[in-house]
């Protein structure tokens, strides 16, 4: 079965490109193209694709605008994304939104594959991780603190912290974190899948959070959070993916 694809491009060159790119893939269909960011919008309000490769620099509707719409809980349409775009200073954002891929133009068609087989990674393990009760569009969770089990919504968690035998829940609403009796490797296994990256044996940090990244800490919150040695490769491999 192929992977319906959506190009949106205001350059008309780039766009021609993405889309032969796209033709001349067996695994890939082209389902519509567009020049801007609006019609696309209103073309996923009636209409189903499972890849965008979305431009960013655009008028009116900027790609990172129409990827925040789509990946809000409110749309009923969460396709895979592709940013292809001129402009590296927006790789951070582009992970927030949940992205695949970034490919920075000038790109070559290995490239492309590259990204699509990304996707296709991710096609393949979502029958897997529909199966368990902890899936990625889980909101929440629940953590013991105290006598009681507090229901966690996970896109407020900033970072989790270890603390002895416990471990602190740094919340964007609370100005105190959450203490509850668990190891960071209990926490780990309850948010995976959720878009969040341990980095450190003390530490775990929500990548939609991350403000800013440094080549051994993050900044997360005003906080800054180092990288242990035992996570720097896994650390780098996360940040060539986005920053090259």
């Amino acid at each position: 079965m192929n992977i319906k694809c959506l190009a949106v491009d205001d350059e008309p060159l780039a766009l021609e490109m993405v889309c032969n790119f796209i033709r001349q893939t067996p695994s890939l269909e082209l389902a519509a193209q567009f020049d801007n960011g609006i019609d696309a919008l209103h073309f996923l309000e009636s209409n189903t694709v499972q890849l965008i490769f979305l431009d960013i620099q655009m008028a009116d509707l900027t790609g990172m605008q129409l990827a925040r719409i789509l990946s809000s809980n409110n749309h009923p349409v969460k396709p895979f994304i592709i940013f292809t775009t001129a402009y590296s200073e927006f790789a951070l954002e582009g992970y927030k939104v949940d992205a695949v891929d970034y490919i920075l133009k000038p790109f070559e068609y290995e490239d492309f594959l590259k990204a699509v087989s990304r996707v296709k990674n991710r096609i393949r393990e979502q029958p897997e991780k529909n199966t368990t009760l902890s899936t990625p569009s889980q909101p929440y969770i629940f953590l013991k603190v105290g006598s009681q089990s507090v229901k966690v919504d996970t896109s407020d968690i900033l970072y989790v912290e270890s603390f002895k035998d416990y471990i602190k829940i740094h919340l964007q609403s609370r100005p105190t974190p959450l203490l509850s009796l668990m190891s960071l490797k209990a926490m780990e296994d309850k948010l995976a899948g959720n878009e969040f990256i341990r980095i450190h044996r003390s530490y775990i940090v929500s990548i939609a959070r991350i403000d800013s990244l440094l080549k051994t800490q993050v900044k997360v919150a005003g906080e800054i959070i180092p990288v242990g040695a035992k996570y720097k490769e896994a650390y780098e491999q996360f940040m060539n993916a986005w920053l090259k």
